[in-house]
């Protein structure tokens, strides 16, 4: 595994090797491998984020590498430079980098011509850090996945849904897609995902029937803005409140990567009856992610 470019190209084994690593290394922050000891990694964002800034810079520095931080208007990427420049480049003075941006092809290409181990913080494709922390917390709080039906509710073709479906096709558990159609996975990507463990439903209450995990994320992602009346008028029915979560079995995991927008996707007081299990999801981030570049970086 040279790279994490997205869930798609991770086998199953994979994704339980790096969430089981990622529980090792959660249980002593202290001992985390030195593996990029001299290492100096690049985290290149040109979408903002809280979470996957403060867990990659935390966490390559616990791993005892050096890090330095680019948003789009501090190099020339964000003046149209093309990405295969920039990534030759910095492949011969970086020894990594994280990237967060819009197009999943940008970060395929840096990983090609920049020839340095390259991870994915997130694309309009995919989120794929995000889904293996997600794993871990259901993995700590449930035991494992298998057996196990998890629920993404709202935009169900957004990016953290797209992950969730590749994990379920590589993992075997069930997923249930709830959103109403105009959300919908697009057929022509489905049409790509191996088996048959997710299915898709437009109805609230018999998405999450019998579930053992409900998920959600932002109804407005990062570059849909103008779209946002829109989507918040079509998606209200599709929030997670008290009383869709009696359809849901008894001690249900309630999941959100955050930021939550409350009163919108989820009300305040499901966010904060469930906000141990939401909380540990966003502190994995950084033990999935430990785990990741110490997974990337082995040698041999």
């Amino acid at each position: 595994m040279k790279h994490l470019l997205s869930i798609e190209e991770l086998s199953g084994a994979q994704i339980e090797k790096l969430v089981d690593l990622a529980c090792v290394l959660k249980k002593d922050r202290k001992a985390s491998p030195q593996v990029l000891n001299g290492q100096q990694w690049a985290l290149i964002f040109t979408k903002s984020s809280t979470r996957t800034r403060v867990s990659f810079e935390v966490g390559i520095r616990e791993l005892g590498g050096s890090v330095m931080f680019l948003s789009g208007a501090d190099i020339q990427l964000g003046r149209g430079e093309p990405i295969k420049d920039t990534a030759r480049v910095m492949g011969r003075m970086i020894h990594g980098a994280v990237i967060r941006t819009f197009a999943q092809q940008d970060v395929v290409d840096f990983a090609q011509f920049s020839g340095i181990p390259t991870i994915n913080a997130l694309t309009d494709d995919e989120h794929p850090c995000q889904i293996l922390a997600d794993l871990q917390t259901i993995k700590e709080r449930l035991g494992g996945w298998k057996g196990k039906r998890v629920c993404f509710l709202g935009d169900g073709d957004c990016n953290v849904a797209r992950s969730w479906i590749w994990a379920s096709a590589r993992l075997g558990f069930e997923l249930v897609i709830g959103a109403p159609k105009a959300f919908q996975p697009q057929e022509i990507f489905m049409q790509r995902v191996p088996g048959n463990s997710v299915s898709v439903v437009d109805d609230p209450a018999e998405a999450v029937g019998a579930c053992d995990v409900v998920y959600t994320d932002v109804w407005v992602s990062m570059g849909k803005e103008a779209e946002s009346a829109d989507r918040i008028e079509t998606l209200k029915p599709w929030q997670i409140n008290a009383a869709l979560m009696k359809h849901a079995n008894p001690g249900v995991l309630v999941m959100h990567c955050l930021p939550a927008y409350r009163g919108k996707e989820i009300t305040d007081e499901v966010m904060e009856a469930h906000a141990d299990v939401i909380f540990d999801q966003a502190e994995n981030r950084l033990h999935a992610q430990k785990a990741v570049i110490v997974e990337i970086t082995r040698k041999g």
